[in-house]
């Protein structure tokens, strides 16, 4: 590694999803500085994949790995962190958890209180908690005295209105914590940052729609710089079409399927988040760049792709509405920031919300593809969630005590 000054303060980010877990050193600061990062993909399946980048270097190694859980990836991250953090004292751990319940929206410094009430919490996303946890746990046997912060994705969605966070069952289950709570929160939080950077605050508290497409899939609306509604409700199966996970389904398809096929509950929910989405309906890829590559010789890859981006222009056209109105469209994620194609097919045929885009600019992956005519300015932004949990552990005056 290239930068070894022992006298700055380093950050430790880790970022685990359902099937993969992403790492980066950052030297603290306004804003911080990544020193390297990694990440390990496709976990459970037998041609995962390891790779590490020197962030001064730009310089990347790759190989292929076999790892059976998240659990069996811990001693490959601290043997990478080890090695890419050499000389430089960690001095706080962030990671990104996905659910914080009732309870939890600002960031905070994970105490046993703290990993209890995320037990308990498991069930409501048993795709991801569960192994966030078990990296919060591992990491804290190896790292005992350095404090530990849980970064909330449900955070940005915090100050949801009432008539977005309720569900319309029973209200004695509200009080069990299950309403919509909404999701990608890491993401919208860069983003709206980098827009009031790039634009100014007039634009950023504006009514803007955020687009974060990529493996999970979600949009939001955003007025006065505040979450007023997501696609994403109880957990990050709903909303739009992902990659591998269903998106909204009729409550009565489990009731079918489970009289019909004798589905388990187990089994459906292996389905609706592990072999639905894109891949469900392809049959051979959860990869938009896989699909729009076939789509002209496979009808059920064009049949995925027309779906995703149908599904991206409605709610495109609901939250115009939910706003009164639109000023600004981001497009971000995997295949927000490189599907020229789906971005848009998602614009397509919504001139008459003031969108217009910018063929060449759109082709290119331009910063701003919306056309001079658009009274929508359509932006393309990079997200880094590594860095909003870095710059979150930053402003907590509990870190201040351990730099």
């Amino acid at each position: 590694m290239a930068d070894t000054d022992t006298t700055s303060s380093t950050i430790l980010t880790l970022n685990a999803g359902s099937s993969s877990v992403k790492w980066a050193l950052f030297r603290a600061g306004s804003p911080p500085v990544r020193l390297a990062a990694g990440k390990i993909e496709r976990i459970g399946l037998p041609d995962g994949i390891f790779s590490v980048t020197d962030a001064a270097t730009g310089q990347s190694a790759r190989r292929t790995i076999q790892v059976a859980d998240h659990a069996a990836s811990v001693p490959w991250l601290i043997d990478q962190i080890g090695r890419n953090g050499k000389g430089l004292s960690i001095q706080a751990i962030g990671h990104r958890v996905v659910h914080g319940g009732n309870r939890y929206a600002e960031p905070l410094v994970v105490s046993s209180e703290v990993l209890d009430e995320l037990h308990r919490l498991s069930p409501y996303d048993p795709e991801h908690l569960p192994a966030e946890i078990t990296l919060i746990e591992a990491f804290g046997k190896q790292y005992p005295h350095v404090p530990q912060v849980a970064c909330f994705d449900t955070g940005f969605h915090r100050h949801l209105p009432p008539v977005a966070r309720l569900i319309a069952i029973p209200r004695r289950y509200e009080k069990l914590g299950i309403r919509r709570y909404g999701f990608h929160g890491l993401s919208y939080a860069y983003l709206m940052d980098e827009l009031e950077r790039m634009a100014g605050s007039e634009v950023s508290r504006g009514r803007v729609i955020l687009a974060h497409l990529g493996n999970g899939a979600s949009m939001a609306a955003v007025r006065d710089g505040s979450s007023i509604d997501t696609t994403m409700g109880f957990t990050p199966a709903s909303g739009l079409p992902m990659s591998t996970r269903s998106g909204d389904l009729d409550p009565g398809l489990y009731s079918y399927l489970s009289g019909t096929e004798g589905m388990t509950l187990e089994q459906f929910q292996k389905m609706v988040n592990a072999r639905s989405g894109l891949l469900g309906l392809s049959e051979t890829s959860p990869d938009m760049r896989d699909l729009l590559e076939q789509e002209g010789r496979d009808a059920r890859a064009a049949e995925a792709v027309a779906l995703f981006c149908y599904q991206g222009k409605k709610w495109i056209g609901a939250y115009a509405a939910a706003l009164g109105g639109l000023e600004t469209l981001v497009f971000s994620g995997g295949i927000g920031e490189h599907a020229s194609a789906v971005r848009a097919r998602m614009c397509e045929g919504l001139e008459f919300l003031g969108i217009g885009l910018d063929q060449a600019g759109n082709e290119v992956d331009a910063a701003v593809i919306s056309n001079p005519e658009s009274r929508v300015t359509v932006r393309v932004m990079r997200t880094d969630e590594e860095s909003q949990i870095a710059q979150s552990i930053c402003r907590l005056p509990a870190f201040d005590s351990h730099r």
